[in-house]
């Protein structure tokens, strides 16, 4: 018997006593291969009988792969039992997802990673073709060195997407032979460690790179950035202590995540989109008293084409740093809508953070703020004559027609920066009010103060959500 024949039935048999294991259990689930393989024959008899020849089994192969990636590979490898056309059909796969339902579930861990190893290579050894796409989603192949021989296999494929997920009972370190992959388009990495080797020249093609709790240092993350000239989309999740200067000039979608002590956007003109979630430790709360330079120049002087922003807990304090009012306005003629959550309105840089962001942004039409204000400071302001004297009376928001304020206790400073938005909307259709659940007794005056501000906006609606 060849070689290849003789691995696929084992490869078929052992996926089929998984699955009489699997129904044995005492929480069995009925396997899509045998719903589909009921489907098959009944629809190949109906076929045969009206065209009377074998349509399923002479089906196009971009049919057969549409038909193969709907299903759990584990499943698609058992259609070779079908009919001799499909022997092969699965090994021609170009887009791989291996994941936990590759092997049946055991209390065994040890049983579950090597039915997992055994089926992985066994499918990668039969597979004739190019891979276009690898994904690896796994909570018990955790340091296998069995990953190291498969990424070794994708790059010699000329992979160009590559997904590895691994669960966070320890680390995995990605093998050199990961940096040998040139034609990547997208990596995503998930709880790794990632070293660039010295001789590493860049993904030249790479446009879409994910690195969520990966362990890298610092310089070698800038580095790893330029040098992917075509990268449109970064995401860095669970970051800590890092100071980060991005260069990406072709960039247009970046979320960030962590503990960044810093952010430096260098060269982003492209950026439509940005998502920014910042977590403060002691440590980066002093490094930020201790910063002389303008966070909001630094971070948002150099995004024109800037689209949507979304500012997550700590960002406005961050980009207050440093920053005034009355400082070289950059317009943001892009800029449609801005998100920022746990604004401080007992901190008036915070508050200039949103003014000088809302006022130099023409076309504008939808914000939303949450609030986070410290109720008995809020109260004690005592700069309220900003909104009379400082603030800009000739503004307009032309485009302006969706407002969403929550969390807001109905101190002064939440309500002139209401009662500013209402003025200067002339075509603001809804602003909608979301008290925070800390205020019970004073939500009635809340809603009376805000009824009698006045509207530049004859079709503004105040909405006011009280749960």
């Amino acid at each position: 018997m060849p070689l290849s024949l003789s691995l696929s039935l084992s490869l078929i048999r052992a996926s089929n006593e998984e699955e009489k294991d699997r129904r044995r259990s005492t929480n069995p689930e009925v396997s899509f291969f045998f719903v589909f393989h009921f489907w098959y024959f009944n629809l190949k008899l109906c076929m045969d009988s009206i065209l009377g020849q074998d349509v399923i089994s002479d089906l196009p192969q971009s049919i057969v792969e549409t038909i193969l990636t709907k299903i759990p590979i584990r499943d698609a490898v058992r259609t070779s039992i079908l009919s001799s056309k499909w022997r092969y059909k699965w090994a021609n796969l170009t887009h791989l997802v291996f994941d936990d339902r590759c092997s049946s579930l055991y209390n065994d861990k040890g049983l579950v990673e090597g039915n997992l190893v055994k089926f992985i290579t066994r499918f990668l050894f039969l597979h004739d073709g190019p891979i276009h796409m690898f994904t690896l989603s796994s909570t018990y192949l955790q340091g296998s060195p069995y990953i190291d021989q498969w990424l070794l296999f994708l790059s010699r494929k000329d992979v160009k997407e590559l997904v590895i997920e691994l669960g966070d009972r320890g680390w995995f370190r990605a093998p050199t032979c990961l940096f040998s992959c040139r034609k990547l388009t997208r990596l995503e990495l998930i709880h790794c460690e990632l070293d660039p080797p010295p001789s590493f020249k860049g993904f030249l093609s790479l446009k879409c790179l994910v690195l969520q709790q990966v362990y890298i240092a610092p310089d070698k993350v800038e580095n790893l950035l330029s040098s992917c000239p075509l990268l449109e989309s970064l995401t860095l999740s669970y970051f800590d202590s890092f100071a980060l200067s991005i260069c990406a000039p072709n960039l247009k979608y970046l979320c960030l995540e962590g503990e960044f002590k810093d952010i430096r956007l260098e060269n982003t003109p492209l950026l439509i989109f940005v998502s920014v979630s910042m977590y403060m430790t002691d440590d980066t709360a002093e490094h930020f008293e201790q910063s002389t330079s303008c966070n909001f120049d630094k971070f948002l002087g150099g995004v024109p084409c800037l689209q949507r922003l979304i500012g997550y807990i700590y960002f406005t304090k961050y980009l207050s740093v440093g920053n005034e009012l009355g400082k070289l306005p950059i317009t943001y003629s892009h800029l449609k809508i801005v998100q920022l959550y746990e604004v401080s309105f007992e901190d008036m840089k915070e508050i200039l953070v949103v003014l000088r962001l809302i006022l130099n942004s023409p076309i504008l039409q939808e914000l939303q703020i949450s609030s986070s204000s410290n109720t008995s400071l809020a109260t004690e302001a005592t700069d309220l004559d900003f909104w009379e004297n400082e603030c800009p009376s000739d503004c307009t928001f032309r485009l302006l027609k969706s407002v969403k304020i929550a969390d807001i206790s109905g101190v002064p400073h939440e309500m002139e920066f209401i009662k500013f938005l209402l003025r200067n909307s002339p075509v603001l259709e809804v602003m909608s009010i979301i008290p925070s659940t800390c205020v019970t007794d004073g939500r009635i005056n809340m809603l009376i103060e805000l009824l009698r501000f006045r509207r530049a906006s004859a079709e503004a609606e105040i909405t006011f959500i009280q749960n």
